[in-house]
């Protein structure tokens, strides 16, 4: 018995021996780590040469270049840059100035491309391209409410310099509808994003001004739902959608007749393409075809929207679903940072109006009286005043 206890008593205090050893050899670890000096990293020049000599020679090298890589010349290019830099939202770091930060996400989103081509292009590793692409696309974000503003209450010059459209539209604040934006969804949700297309896409609701830039922007409803379903999401949502008192915009006809939205004529010509050179036969003629006149301005804005960025418009983008929303949006705040910039190269102005998707909704008795009252008064004195002036 007492062999063992003694047997015992060794073994215990060997295990303790061996613990405190443990502990001093770790101490001694962490003073030598201690005293290491840390790594520090200098600028590695002749890389660093080579990434500047692909961007001045492949990049910016001329409004041209810079314009079919980035989407936006040179000096709008550098312009829209220096925002981040003043707002504080961008900052350059030892191997990275701002300007590349914002010059890989412009090419990415402009032309749709995976990270790992613009790795290789820009010679960085994939981590560094997509961590560079989300803080740009935070950086994008973050001038939503400086970007995309509630329209003016004032008659637009547009209108107030037209004897088509004023007096009757004059207290039209801009037009609204609805476009599909290719996605890609996980396999098991694809069914509730392909509608009207075989592809997946998202619903993306939008209201324009005259100006051609976006006031409201509503992104990543499927592709499934009604235009009129994405409308009342915008406006019961809080810091939704808002139409001021005596203001309406104008949409097509699948929104039905509320108040602030006024729709044209049912079963009436209406697109410009339908009209040819046949003239108005009456009054509800004469509105369709100057309400479809001014409406079409969502659609000149949806055009040079989807020519710049083919993320929007081109084979199914490659990104999460979040990110995709994120992206739709942050497209808007730079397609209204442009037009305040100047003159926008990708606005090529169409006749047509391709895009509008008639859905029903069905508002209640008052909501539509209100408005085809409106209608019909607007309808009314167009007629009377062609048929007195000639206009």
């Amino acid at each position: 018995m007492n062999t063992r206890l003694k047997a015992f008593v060794f073994a215990a205090a060997a295990h303790w021996l061996l613990c405190v050893m443990a502990i001093v050899a770790r101490s001694r670890k962490r003073k030598r780590v201690a005293r290491r000096e840390g790594i520090t990293y200098a600028p590695i020049y002749e890389r660093d040469r080579k990434r500047m000599e692909y961007l001045d020679d492949k990049i910016w090298r001329n409004d041209t270049t810079c314009l079919n890589m980035l989407r936006m010349n040179k000096a709008r290019f550098f312009r829209f840059c220096k925002l981040f830099r003043y707002r504080g939202l961008l900052e350059d770091t030892v191997h990275m100035c701002v300007e590349e930060q914002v010059a890989m996400f412009l090419h990415t989103v402009g032309h749709n491309v995976r990270n790992r081509v613009i790795a290789t292009n820009f010679g960085r590793s994939g981590e560094t391209v997509s961590r560079y692409f989300n803080k740009v696309l935070h950086a994008i974000g973050e001038l939503r409410d400086d970007y995309i503003r509630p329209p003016s209450l004032d008659t637009p010059p547009k209108i107030e310099g037209d004897t088509r459209w004023y007096p009757y539209f004059k207290d039209c604040i801009g037009a609204l509808d609805g476009t599909h934006i290719r996605a890609t969804i996980p396999k098991e949700m694809q069914h509730a994003f392909c509608g009207r297309y075989k592809h997946c896409t998202q619903n993306v609701l939008a209201a324009v001004d005259f100006d051609q830039k976006f006031t409201y922007v509503l992104a990543g409803w499927e592709g499934t739902a009604h235009d009129a379903l994405v409308l009342r999401d915008a406006l019961s949502r809080e810091g939704g959608l808002r139409v001021p008192q005596g203001k309406y915009y104008l949409v097509d006809a699948g929104y039905g007749a509320k108040p602030g939205f006024l729709p044209p004529f049912r079963g009436v010509r209406y697109h410009l393409n339908e009209w040819g050179s046949n003239p108005v036969q009456n009054e509800k003629e004469l509105f369709n075809r100057r309400h479809c006149s001014l409406r079409i301005i969502v659609e000149q804005a949806f055009g040079p929207l989807k020519r710049r960025f083919k993320v929007l418009d081109d084979a199914s983008p490659f990104f999460s679903y979040e990110t995709q929303v994120d992206i739709v949006v942050a497209c808007c705040i730079i397609h209204n940072w442009v037009i305040e910039d100047g003159s926008d190269e990708f606005n090529v102005p169409s006749d047509n109006d391709e895009d509008t998707q008639h859905t029903t909704y069905a508002g209640t008795a008052s909501e539509n009286a209100i408005m085809l009252a409106f209608r019909e008064g607007l309808a009314d004195q167009m007629w009377a005043d062609r048929l007195s002036h000639g206009n």
